[in-house]
């Protein structure tokens, strides 16, 4: 639990809308800047088994927890969105004074990166160069609407019961529905659950995942963009993927290979939905390589 604890400690904070925002940073490697996008329904810290090699590649590595998440506010009364989120990563870049910047995104971070990118494309069209991405590269997440399998949690959060599943909800139900979508042979330890535990209960966050889980019902209202942001990139893209992912595993990577031309896809056919946990030096190095042969 230190490394957790100093994670926390050693991170900012930056304020988006009027609350306060948690965000860490690292880097000392040769290039430019990283931008890392966590998933639902946790935090930065998803990052830690990766953390020191990602900044011994990059400049500077930014991560931080998202509004709902983690240690950062969460409001009872907000509008919780994909496009808020997308906000509060351009804000926290700008406030850093980042104008270019690379992207590592995972799960609900996938779909914050696609609102990035179909962003990009816009700027790109006008010339505005206030903000430019260099590169993307996607963990599993549900980049289509279609092939997303969300788990019976997802589906009564969304539901009419939703408000009440939230609050209701143990910790006991919850490490068991996290755990499920890990591989059968990588879940995560007593200790790892409990933390993720924690960054979604602090802070009362649990009341909130009614919200939060919109983000599902936003895809399908977005496919075209979002969709289109991945089939009309201009910049370089990867996706690595854990195919015993039940959410976005095999399944997802097949209609990956069907909708993007020239697909660049990394399989991990043991792995579950978090590669960057669950098997993060393969992940690391599969990430690293394509900074090395595809971006520049």
């Amino acid at each position: 639990m230190e490394e957790f604890a100093n994670w926390r400690a050693n991170g900012h904070r930056f304020t988006h809308r009027g609350h306060q925002i948690f965000w860490t940073e690292g880097g000392g490697g040769p290039e430019g800047v990283l931008l890392c996008i966590h998933g639902f329904p946790t935090a930065s810290w998803d990052w830690h088994a990766v953390w020191p090699g990602l900044c011994e590649r990059f400049a500077r590595v930014l991560a931080a927890d998202m509004i709902g998440f983690g240690w950062s506010a969460k409001p009872r009364t907000y509008d919780y969105s994909i496009a808020d989120q997308a906000d509060l990563h351009e804000q926290l870049l700008l406030e850093q004074g980042v104008h270019r910047f690379h992207v590592l995104a995972h799960d609900y971070g996938d779909t914050v990166a696609q609102e990035l990118l179909a962003r990009d494309a816009e700027r790109r069209a006008t010339g505005d160069d206030s903000l430019t991405i260099e590169s993307v590269c996607l963990l599993n997440g549900g980049l289509f609407p279609e092939t997303h399998r969300a788990r019976w949690v997802q589906r009564l959060l969304a539901g009419p019961l939703g408000p009440m599943v939230g609050v209701l909800g143990g910790e006991t139900a919850f490490k068991r529905s996290l755990a499920a979508v890990f591989g059968p042979d990588t879940r995560p330890s007593a200790t790892e659950l409990h933390q993720f535990w924690l960054l979604w209960s602090s802070r009362h966050g649990k009341r909130n995942g009614h919200k939060i889980i919109g983000y599902i019902a936003e895809r399908r209202k977005h496919r075209e963009r979002w969709v289109g942001a991945l089939q009309r990139a201009v910049v370089p893209l990867r996706l690595i993927d854990g195919l015993r992912d039940p959410v976005s595993g095999a399944h997802m990577v097949e209609r990956y290979r069907e909708l993007i031309e020239h697909p660049d896809v990394v399989e991990l056919p043991d792995i579950g939905h978090y590669p960057q946990i669950e098997a993060p030096q393969r992940t690391l190095d599969a990430f690293l390589e394509f900074h090395r042969t595809r971006v520049r």
